[in-house]
């Protein structure tokens, strides 16, 4: 028996393979679905079923291309509906693999097709629970990602109540939880880093299943739910009515273009210029306009967050190497318009004698000598962040609110600007310098390295400091 989570860092995802007895099954898949394909025939196994918890909004889900590459059924839970074949199971339906029994638990509430699957040995007794966004490692998911005309986050909130009380925690105490997300996920504000727990610690920690009611259930997971990233909405319709295949995308996006050809292509399919190298190198010299989301740091969520048109053609400049991963990293996403690469990377540009910009940067240290109450300096964290501890009289401004901040700032003022490390702050410089900004300065390590001056700073927040636009 081979139960495995295959963690994906950078979205906080969890899928699953299991095997038992030559069959197979994959939970909650990534887009792309060869490495599914080449555990299952590493063994000799049939890929049985692709089964899915919900509608995912954070990612854009393999199943389809995967259940045409191995002819495995898709799965869903009782309500879902879709716009390619599936299996729309019934709660409380028993499926086989091998020896093993999943049955299906219908726990509306995240969305309301949001199923549960729980493994049960040969013997009948239950090991596994697979909760994709019903129940997380210190949190649950959140109830206000598919409200509609008659069912408002509160309705949501309640019945994830009903279905966390009557399914998952009347499950014996040392069955596993494995569940699709961890912390760093926008599908629920209290996640633990770990990513697998049971049911019974999870009774005594986790602040959702403490509540003592459904008044203050729905209370307690309601409060504080930060904006959904925009791209949410589309990738749940992709996901719910399908898609381009992996291999139509790859074969679009990765296509080497010398630095004549990737200009034509900027030029005649007004393409955005995405450098996914390390905020270091690409301070140092870019390709005017083009926008810095390092491949490093969480790259597909600030894609997601940022780029605001899904269908936006992208042409690439990666690091040597990385060109590929950056083209499935963007797909998982549901970015799928890439167009090609710089071969080369910035260097075969830079080598042409071409037009090159950079971003004034500044260690924290620089900062500290030049700081003073009348500089203008704006804080993009997020707003714990800020609230925890920031620069004395520094402005808020999210990066995720950038588009609508930005029209405030006034193009001859100075300011400077930082983030928590300098990886937002690069993706800011480079926006800002997209639309003509060139009178800041970004501070290099962010408030990590900031806390480290003598800058005053404080916890207080200052309303008349918050966020414009």
């Amino acid at each position: 028996m081979i139960v495995e989570q295959i963690y994906t860092g950078c979205l906080a995802q969890g899928a699953y393979y299991i095997e038992s007895e030559g069959e197979a099954v994959v939970i909650d898949p990534l887009r792309e679905v060869t490495p599914y394909i080449a555990k299952a025939e590493k063994t000799g196994a049939k890929i049985k079923y692709v089964l899915e918890t919900h509608f995912h909004a954070d990612f854009v889900s393999g199943h389809i291309d995967l259940a045409a590459k191995t002819g495995a059924t898709i799965v869903y839970g009782p309500n879902a509906v879709t716009g390619f074949e599936a299996h729309i199971a019934k709660d409380g339906e028993e499926l086989k693999v091998g020896k093993y029994t999943i049955k299906v638990l219908h726990t509306p509430g995240h969305t309301m097709e949001s199923t549960c699957y729980l493994m049960s040995d040969e013997n009948g007794t239950p090991k596994y629970v697979f909760t994709g966004d019903t129940l997380f490692i210190g949190d649950v998911g959140r109830p206000d990602l598919a409200q509609k005309s008659d069912l408002t986050m509160n309705d949501l909130a309640g019945f994830l109540y009903d279905s966390l009380e009557t399914k998952i925690k009347t499950l014996p105490d040392d069955v596993i939880v494995y569940p699709a997300h961890g912390a760093g996920s926008a599908c629920g504000k209290n996640m633990s880093k770990e990513t697998f727990d049971t049911i019974g610690h999870q009774k005594q920690v986790n602040y959702a299943l403490l509540a003592q009611s459904k008044e203050a259930f729905i209370a307690v997971v309601t409060e504080g739910l930060a904006t959904p990233p925009s791209y949410f909405p589309k990738n749940v319709m992709m996901n719910k009515s399908g898609y381009d295949s992996i291999d139509t995308v790859m074969n679009r996006g990765n296509r080497p273009l010398t630095p004549t050809q990737f200009e034509l292509e900027a030029e005649t399919n007004d393409a955005l210029i995405l450098d996914t190298r390390h905020p270091a190198d690409f301070c140092k010299g870019f390709i005017p306009n083009a926008i810095n989301i390092g491949l490093d740091g969480t790259f597909a969520p600030w894609v997601g967050e940022l780029i605001t048109d899904i269908k936006q053609p992208i042409l690439i400049v990666a690091s040597e190497g990385k060109e590929e991963e950056t083209v499935i990293r963007l797909s998982r996403v549901g970015y799928d318009n890439t167009i090609g690469y710089l071969q080369g990377g910035f260097a075969a540009w830079q080598a042409e004698g071409r037009e090159v910009d950079t971003v004034n940067r500044i260690t924290a240290d620089e900062f500290a000598a030049q700081w003073s109450k009348d500089k203008v300096v704006y804080d993009i964290r997020r707003p714990g962040e800020y609230a925890a501890e920031h620069v004395d009289e520094a402005f808020h401004r999210p990066l995720s609110n950038i588009n609508e901040w930005i029209g405030f700032i006034d193009k001859e003022t100075p300011f400077y600007m930082y983030c928590g490390s300098g990886y937002r702050t690069m993706i800011a410089a480079s926006i800002l310098k997209s639309r003509g900004y060139d009178n800041f300065l970004e501070v290099a390590g962010g408030f990590g390295a900031i806390s480290k001056t003598e800058v005053p700073k404080t916890d207080f927040v200052c309303q008349s400091k918050q966020v414009i636009g």
